[in-house]
């Protein structure tokens, strides 16, 4: 690229001193990030066709997902899968584009009929972060615009092992569900059996569900957030018909924990999944401190051998970081634990660099 460019120009990066092709990326003038790279190597031509493979491969590796009684997953995972700043979850049929950086824009007309294609999609909805709204307003897009097919009701009924949630294509937080955690709500669901559950911002409940799911005596349902419990309430009513088992808390977590703790109770297994603590590198600190907090209120709620379940979201947080915090806890607590395995994220969000592996979390055994 010479002289001036705008986003989503081609940009071919090139060592003259060598006289050699490096890669080639998409120009994103207005971002740290000036190259959003696409391919390195061997030149290649960045055309329909280019990103018709790369998804089709995307498909392939989320094969064994598709095999299970699921149909809400992540189709393109961003960078992981080559497609860096665009994010595409499918729910049920419905196509989610989301898009993180401007650079997508001139791209989209021809893009929107290949990701339709290979998520044999009805419908496909337009999503943007905050930061691209502008850009794409410019551009006749909207948040939440159907971009095609139809939509008959912005809440779609998808799917996951066999249990029925709701995600709000239109309005709902990110593409409308978080679906990182599939194999560890679905772990949590064969853990649960006979026991009482403590879900820690629950937010829409998928942890809550899939204990409910695996016969679990009784859910508590924990978040700060009235509106993410009323779904978590809507998706339980969605698989069981009632709630009986199941409880909801709207209040501050650090809060309740303590409260929980002072009254005595305890729970056979506890979830710990909080939102991100660290957006930016200057916050880690600040997060390790609220995620060992956290877990130190949690640890005294676990029943002599119950389960419990530490996550990480924060992406700015290294995983080695976040455990060795809430080993320290466990260790300090006085109690005996054992580790029963640490896991990440699942199928449909590959990590295709270091920095993109943000899931974190570990199953404890407490006695």
């Amino acid at each position: 690229m010479k002289g001036e460019g705008k986003a989503g120009d081609l940009a071919v990066i090139f060592s003259f001193k060598k006289n050699k092709f490096i890669g080639v990326g998409l120009y994103d003038p207005d971002s740290p990030i000036r190259i959003r790279v696409l391919h390195q190597g061997s030149p290649a031509q960045i055309n329909n066709d280019f990103f018709r493979a790369r998804t089709q491969d995307a498909k392939k590796v989320r094969e064994a997902l598709l095999a299970t009684d699921t149909n809400g997953y992540r189709l393109l995972h961003g960078e992981n899968d080559g497609f860096p700043g665009l994010v595409v979850d499918v729910y049920a049929g419905v196509a989610v584009i989301k898009v993180y950086s401007p650079v997508w824009f001139p791209w989209l007309s021809g893009l929107i009929p290949v990701i339709v294609e290979a998520a044999a999609a009805e419908t496909a909805v337009f999503r943007c972060a905050r930061n691209v709204e502008k850009a794409a307003a410019a551009l006749g897009f909207i948040d939440g615009q159907v971009i095609h097919g139809e939509l008959a009701d912005e809440d779609v009924v998808f799917r996951e092992h066999g249990l029925s949630f709701v995600a709000n294509v239109v309005h709902g937080h990110k593409t409308g569900f978080f679906l990182d955690h599939r194999a560890n709500r679905r772990r949590i669901g064969q853990l649960a059996k006979g026991h009482d559950v403590l879900d820690v911002f629950s937010y829409a409940g998928g942890f809550s569900v899939h204990a409910l799911g695996g016969g679990a005596r009784r859910v508590v349902s924990l978040d700060i957030s009235a509106p993410a419990l009323a779904m978590a309430r809507r998706n339980v009513v969605l698989n069981f018909g009632e709630e009986r088992r199941h409880e909801t808390l709207a209040e501050d977590a650090f809060v309740a924990l303590e409260r929980m703790q002072k009254k005595g109770e305890t729970f056979g297994v506890v979830i710990v999944d909080p939102p991100s603590f660290a957006k930016r590198e200057k916050e880690v600190p600040g997060a390790l401190d609220a995620y060992r907090r956290i877990n130190k209120l949690a640890v005294p709620l676990v029943e002599p051998g119950g389960i419990l379940l530490a996550a990480s979201c924060s992406a700015r947080v290294p995983a080695e970081d976040f455990f060795r915090v809430v080993e320290a806890v466990l260790t300090a607590s006085g109690r005996k634990w054992t580790l029963l395995e640490k896991t990440a994220h699942d199928d449909d969000h590959p990590i295709g660099f270091p920095e993109g592996a943000y899931l974190k979390s570990g199953y404890y055994r407490l006695n």
